[in-house]
């Protein structure tokens, strides 16, 4: 009997059904954030200054100098992640040639190429605007902004966005994400935090204004506590956004990193989509701030999986990522952090739920938080590792030297 015979008949003990779990771990996607392998560069122009709110640390070398060489890493690191994944672009990965064309007029075919090699991996495109690092971000502000004009033209940009999400969906035919997150702020305590809300309440509702199909893409709005350069007030609050995801019944972005530290994410999916029609997650490991360190499999991602599990959110809820860490090497991080994030689905959906909630109508919750505890002991690892052969990808202790043969034959050459 090999490992995973010996775990498939632990867990059935237990009542969990191991090849149940799989199966359902091979049809879940995960969105992976493009922007992990440049540091939020993008391919508008080169020599492009991060800002406005993000920073990432770090300058490990092999940076991809275009397009192809993003590409490239990408295809690497999804070769050493098993199961179903996602890509999520942002606007400011627009490969314009010569063009001069600015955000608020992009279409599509300033994005041809990554429609190519999304069909070519069979994959969905998930889609952010690029609300940062660009001279109209006025003092921190885009659909904020005491200016018109600038409001205008990110508005522009944010509808320009949306179509551009609804042509992904029905090329790929795949329903394509499209989230909206702005740095607007202020670093100091501001005199008036009524009227910045009230002017992003105008500009969203004429972003959205224009009805599209809602089998190609669907609106997502992302909440944040603070960020650099917005310490004191952030203008999309949770509590701002949430009541806008409610009114206008749009897909609220919950990011790990955009809550106060004490605050658990996964306490926040039953009461939210009590409200909202679906949640977009945004995965990352905020380490006493909004760092968007790489995943790992800790207790507040491993919670967050639970939830999702234990309550089949699994149809509401879209599961991406967000980190980009510049430290170490990229496409060993997006592994890395990938990995991570199934792997606590795969425990979220080895638990024997059924049993765990009758405890809790029962009242019984000494065996509650035994079996709780018990749970951990149980060789999870072995049933990961039947996934990662049957998906035909490397298994934990070898991934990581095919991605340090890779860094050593192309990463280095650059």
């Amino acid at each position: 009997m090999n490992s995973y015979e010996i775990a498939k008949s632990l867990y059935a003990e237990v009542g969990v059904d191991t090849e149940a779990a799989l199966a359902q771990l091979a049809q879940i996607p995960i969105s992976v954030q493009c922007w992990q392998g440049d540091d939020v560069a993008g391919l508008e122009q080169s020599g492009t200054k991060l800002g406005d709110g993000l920073a990432a640390t770090g300058n490990y070398p092999g940076k991809p100098r275009h397009g192809d060489e993003l590409r490239a890493d990408l295809d690497k690191a999804f070769s050493q992640i098993p199961g179903p994944l996602r890509l999520n672009l942002h606007a400011c990965y627009a490969e314009r040639g010569t063009a001069t064309t600015d955000r608020n007029e992009y279409t599509v075919e300033f994005f041809n190429r990554w429609l190519d090699w999304a069909a070519t991996h069979q994959i969905g495109l998930d889609f952010n605007p690029s609300y940062f690092s660009h001279p109209n971000v006025k003092d921190g502000l885009t659909l904020t902004s005491p200016d018109a004009g600038v409001r205008q033209f990110w508005i522009e940009h944010g509808i320009a966005c949306r179509k551009i999400g609804e042509a992904f969906g029905k090329k790929l035919g795949s329903r394509s994400t499209v989230n909206v997150w702005i740095p607007d702020g202020s670093k100091d305590t501001p005199a008036d935090r009524l009227a910045p809300r009230e002017r992003l309440t105008q500009s969203l509702n004429a972003l959205f204004a224009e009805k599209l199909n809602a089998q190609c893409v669907e609106d997502a709005v992302e909440c944040k506590l603070f960020g650099i350069g917005s310490e004191s007030y952030v203008v999309g609050s949770h509590e701002f956004y949430l009541g806008y995801a409610i009114q206008h019944q749009k897909v609220l972005c919950l990011d790990s990193g955009h809550f106060h530290p004490t605050e658990t994410l996964a306490d926040k999916l039953s009461s939210t989509l009590l409200y909202v029609p679906a949640i977009l997650l945004h995965l990352s490991r905020g380490v006493r701030w909004d760092s968007d360190h790489v995943v790992i499999l800790d207790d507040p991602t491993k919670a967050v999986a639970e939830e999702i599990a234990r309550e089949n959110y699994f149809d509401r809820i879209r599961i991406g990522l967000d980190f980009f860490d510049a430290s170490i090497n990229r496409v060993a991080a997006w592994v890395t952090g990938t990995r991570a994030a199934k792997k606590a689905l795969l425990l979220g959906l080895l638990q024997p739920h059924a049993l765990l909630k009758k405890l809790d109508a029962d009242s019984d919750f000494t065996a509650r938080l035994a079996w709780m505890e018990n749970l951990k002991s149980l060789p999870h690892g072995w049933v990961w590792e039947e996934f990662c052969q049957r998906q035909n990808v490397p298994g934990d202790r070898q991934w990581l030297g095919e991605i340090q043969r890779y860094e050593r034959d192309v990463q280095s050459k650059r």
